[in-house]
């Protein structure tokens, strides 16, 4: 028998002088590194992602091979607070409100990336499954890294944050299906099965009805009756270890059995980040005492779900509700026991453990080079597009067009028949000297009845004096006329121009960054021989383009959203109480 195997116990060793500094170095350098740059650019990660770099594998090798594991599964552990961090963060009616947005922004972030990725046939010479699976790759957004852009720039309470941590969510249930598609393709593709391909994505639409419906039908109804029966609780039930026990193990029981059942752990703790704020909402809405006007209002509200900034504004204002009472939330608990060592020690080390699989020393060959480059613009161009869904497009120069191109036509028609061309001329001048008439009686009319109105305000301040408070001769007629004007001019106007395009770029930059998912399908990939074209080791062309994609996607991204961030806030703190929020509706 070997040695492990007789041993009764793991025997404790001092570790060296050398190991610690390097792993205490390694956490101090990860904080400083990410306090500098969000200071600045708001995209600290990315210093953190160069640390993981330098100290791991394609580095200097300063960590070895089972302290990197132990670093990257604890770095997992981080992403999973994270991302039910960003649940506790979102309102189930913000979330209601924006569905059909986010939908439209995740299957464009999907798409475009897909489409884009079969340039590869003609860049590296790949084939159409090669391509696949760089698309595949490529297509899935970084949920830790846009809930971490989200939370330190204070945007994931907004409709944009929302927004973005939807579409980001279900990239990711799609990038995680193609996992599970690209490791039963194989290589050869000769394991197929379209049984195969379509279970993950039924399971993760099951799973998330599932809990809908749960919540709906149970969940709901028992704790309706609970509040109103004000049943005598014990009193550890009120306390705060209490409900970090009970919020810990429901985030715990619902990521395990999502990943038994095939799904996306990260798609189950954010989803149990959510019901967890929807317990907390329907808590505070029956502590909250309501006025007949409110509760009538409030039915109002209900029945128009349509009206999406109304849905944001009052779940705003419950979880306002919900934060200021002493209730032990669930956005509190985490505040109270998992934020400050999940943002110091496990969300650090899951971006360094991005940079551990980053092969930087294979990346810079001359031909990979200016490929990854050319791919790069490409996926991020596959993703800011996305942006569109948020921007207000004028329609008043195309039904111009429409309108030109159809007095165009009709006047053709007419030339073509000379007898029918000359009555339209006859009837063309008649109309236009009968509404020169009209015009001049109508500003007869007018000056008649301004002498008129005119001497009626002259015996009104003969009689009350100049000094009655009364409003001054021909201001009523200003107003009236200003709200006639203002009626005509909304009568006939068009959708104005959108006054920013801050929050579309925002959104299209913010799901520009693939990270892990987009690393996780390429390595799996890779791993499968599905980029390899030979049997020798060294690493293929077509893997170090998508490398390349994922890297730079992953680095731009964060910096551009944090200059954007940094210059609204400016803008914000510029304008005080007046003017308009750069931001708009969507900063809500």
């Amino acid at each position: 028998m070997s040695e492990t195997s007789t041993e009764a116990a793991f025997a404790y060793h001092e570790p060296s002088i050398t190991t610690f500094l390097n792993q205490a170095g390694f956490l101090v350098v990860l904080n400083i590194v990410n306090f500098c740059l969000d200071r600045f650019l708001y995209c600290g990660l990315i210093g953190q992602l160069l640390v993981g770099i330098l100290w791991g594998t394609p580095g200097a090798k300063w960590l070895g091979r089972e302290t990197e594991t132990v670093i990257q599964q604890l770095g997992y552990l981080g992403l999973i607070l994270l991302v039910y961090e960003g649940g506790l963060s979102t309102s189930t009616k913000a979330v209601r409100a924006n569905l059909l947005v986010s939908l439209c922004v995740a299957v464009t972030g999907i798409g475009v990336p897909m489409g884009l990725s079969f340039i590869l046939k003609e860049l590296v010479g790949a084939s159409s499954l090669q391509a696949f699976a760089a698309g595949a790759a490529l297509s899935a957004t970084s949920l830790g890294t846009t809930f971490t852009i989200l939370s330190t720039t204070n945007l994931i309470a907004t409709r944009l944050g929302t927004v973005t941590t939807s579409a980001a969510m279900l990239d990711d249930v799609i990038g995680l299906v193609m996992v599970q598609i690209i490791s039963n393709l194989g290589g050869n593709g000769s394991s197929f099965d379209a049984v195969t391909v379509i279970r993950p994505l039924f399971v993760s639409l099951g799973f998330a009805i599932g809990l809908f419906l749960l919540c709906a039908f149970a969940i709901g109804p028992c704790l309706r009756r609970v509040l109103r029966a004000k049943f005598n609780l014990p009193q550890f039930t009120k306390t705060w270890h209490f409900a970090f026990l009970c919020h810990t193990v429901f985030l715990v029981g619902i990521v395990a059995g999502a990943t038994y059942a095939g799904t996306s752990s990260l798609f189950a703790a954010y989803l149990s980040g959510v019901i967890v704020t929807w317990l907390d909402e329907k808590i505070a809405h029956s502590q909250t005492p309501k006025s007949g006007a409110q509760a009538a209002s409030e039915s109002v509200n209900d029945s128009e779900e349509q009206d999406t900034g109304r849905s944001v504004s009052s779940g705003a204002s419950e979880q306002s509700i919900v934060q200021d009472s002493g209730v032990p939330t669930g956005e509190k608990v985490y505040k109270t026991y998992f934020k400050q060592p999940a943002n110091r020690i496990l969300i650090p080390l899951f971006f360094a453990s991005i940079g551990f699989a980053i092969p930087i020393t294979e990346m810079f060959r001359g031909n990979v080079v200016w490929r990854g480059i050319i791919y790069s613009l490409l996926m991020m161009f596959g993703k800011m597009i996305t942006g569109l869904w948020l921007v207000r497009f004028p329609f008043h120069p195309l039904l111009n067009f429409f309108n030109s191109a159809k007095n165009a036509l009709s006047r053709f028609r007419l030339m073509c028949s000379p007898g029918k061309f000359k009555t339209h001329e006859r009837e063309k001048g008649q109309n236009a000297q009968s509404s020169a008439v009209l015009q001049s009686d109508v500003r007869t009319e007018a000056s008649t009845d301004n002498v008129a109105r005119n001497r009626i305000h002259s015996s009104a301040d003969s009689v009350h004096g100049p000094d009655s408070g009364d409003q001054p001769p021909g201001q009523p007629e200003a107003q009236e006329t200003q709200k006639v004007n203002s009626n005509q001019r909304s009568a006939v106007s068009f959708p104005e121009k959108p006054k920013s395009l801050y929050p579309p770029s925002i959104l299209g930059l913010a799901m520009v960054a693939r990270g892990e998912v987009g690393y996780l399908i390429a390595s799996l990939a890779q791993s499968q021989g599905m980029f390899s074209k030979g049997s020798s080791g060294e690493t293929s062309d077509i893997y170090l383009v998508i490398i390349w994609a994922i890297s730079i996607c992953t680095l731009v991204g964060p910096i551009c959203v944090g200059t954007l961030v940094k210059r609204v806030k400016r803008l914000q703190n510029d304008r005080g109480n007046s003017g308009p929020d750069p931001l708009g509706v969507w900063g809500i």
